[in-house]
């Protein structure tokens, strides 16, 4: 897997890597909610010159059922050009494809042929218990170090959750990662800022308050995740926790500044107890401290409560449940998603103090429904899910689906699968494509995608 030159896709700056071609392929996750099949990664074509433009072209399945597939990377990124752990010969070359439901690690080799991808290793959970004690893997990171993977709960099931390294040339699982994790015991996302030699991790709950649907004595007694943890990225070891308070509930999606000079980021709320409104926060310094600041509060829609699911019928309103954002390369662009209300809207957050709207669209919704120029169906249902965007920032792909156990409690009736892509304005504003519409495949639901050669989520860099 070694190459003589660093892999082109690696860029050591933003800057450079927003230069890079354009994606060709997307590789998207796509996973049968009711465990009778097994999951895949699906490779969609996004080339608009090819006559397959918009379709599903290849597709590798998984050996098991049950994986429940969900957050996936790269095996190597950018951050192997990084001074403190330089690895530039390594390949971006694998997808780390976990189960989140199963806890399965899958090694899925893209070359020779991107199109065709092929399963080259499985690690089995017990492995993974044996050598992290962890379980539910959620998310992949490559770093300076080699793969990270953070699981949300221990092999047992329960808190705590955390992280744990695969050694990049032979994928054997390292070790658990945390050497003094302090108060921290949930677990759902984690980034970091390497030029400041930081970690951040963000909270949802274990598994016997997921796997089988939000709880709502759960979620009304505020026992979801409310907080963030600082870690100090060298010495893994815990330094602070903020909390958001009880009347915020699951606390998501990380989103840092891709420059690395930059010590600040964004993470999204998913619902507020008071009043079903989601919310998105900025992290920053404050002397020798971080802190958090609400920049944006999305309000919850009223609606007849005879249109809304059982879970909402007593609020008569739509909760906007963002739950996911994105970050252009040039951070200057955050991408929101809506998943309750339909919405995707585009904030210019250059002041990350002080965010403004700049664009918006609506496509399915638990009310609206809005649907899409290419679509056959008049009433599209899910809604805006997981985000990605293209390393120029202008294009933006997103699916539908959240999570197998919890996606009938606000679509009872079923979510049927797309994927839809948006063209970014140069200053702003975002408009459907109107010939990118997949239509899923029935028996799977689509989830991440990430695209050929990186995008905005997959890497992080060490030079401004």
């Amino acid at each position: 897997m070694a190459t003589w030159r660093p892999d082109p896709s690696f860029y050591p700056s933003p800057r450079m890597a927003a230069k890079a071609p354009k994606e060709t392929i997307a590789y998207v996750a796509a996973f049968d909610p009711d465990r009778q099949r097994p999951d895949a990664i699906a490779v969609v074509d996004v080339d608009p010159t090819s006559p397959s433009y918009s379709q599903i072209v290849g597709q590798v399945d998984m050996p098991n059922v049950g994986d429940e597939l969900h957050h996936f990377g790269w095996n190597a990124c950018s951050s192997c050009l990084c001074p403190n752990a330089p690895h530039p010969h390594v390949e971006r070359r694998y997808l780390v494809v976990p189960g989140l439901r199963s806890s399965r690690l899958h090694i899925i080799d893209t070359k020779p042929d991107p199109r065709n991808p092929r399963i080259v290793r499985v690690i089995d959970p017990a492995e993974i218990a044996e050598k992290a004690n962890y379980s539910r893997l959620h998310t992949i990171h490559c770093g300076p170090e080699g793969i990270y993977v953070n699981a949300l709960a221990d092999r047992d099931g329960n808190a705590p959750g955390g992280i744990f390294l695969l050694d990049h040339d032979s994928f054997d699982v390292l070790g658990q990662w945390e050497m003094d994790r302090g108060p921290q015991k949930l677990a759902y996302d984690f980034w970091w800022h390497l030029g400041h030699d930081t970690m951040i991790t963000s909270e949802w709950g274990t598994p016997e308050n997921f796997e089988n649907g939000l709880v709502p004595e759960v979620l009304l007694g505020s026992k979801y995740g409310r907080r963030l943890h600082f870690w100090d990225l060298n010495k893994r070891k815990h330094l602070q926790e903020v909390d958001f308070g009880e009347e915020h509930q699951l606390v998501f999606e990380l989103r840092p500044a891709h420059d690395p000079t930059k010590a600040y980021g964004f993470v999204g709320c998913v619902i507020s107890l008071k009043d079903l409104s989601a919310s998105i926060w900025t992290w920053y310094r404050d002397g020798d401290q971080w802190a958090v600041k609400k920049v944006i509060e999305i309000p919850a829609e009223p609606a007849d409560a005879d249109l809304l699911p059982p879970v909402l019928k007593g609020f008569k309103a739509v909760a906007p449940l963002v739950t996911d954002i994105d970050l252009s390369m040039d951070d200057r662009f955050l991408y929101v998603s809506c998943w309750g209300t339909g919405d995707m809207i585009q904030y210019d957050v250059s002041d990350p103090l002080a965010p403004k709207e700049t664009g918006r669209v609506r496509i399915g919704g638990i009310v609206s429904r809005a649907t899409h120029p290419k679509a056959s169906n008049g009433a599209l249902n899910g809604g805006p899910q997981m985000v990605e965007i293209s390393r120029d920032g202008k294009r933006v792909y997103f699916t539908n689906s959240l999570y197998g156990a919890i996606d009938p409690q606000f679509y009872p009736d079923g979510i049927d699968g797309w994927m839809v892509k948006l063209d970014v304005g140069d200053n702003g504003g975002i408009s459907f494509d109107e010939s990118f519409f997949v239509d899923w495949p029935k028996g799977h639901r689509p989830h991440q995608v990430r695209l050929e050669g990186g995008d905005c989520s997959s890497d992080s860099y060490c030079y401004p």
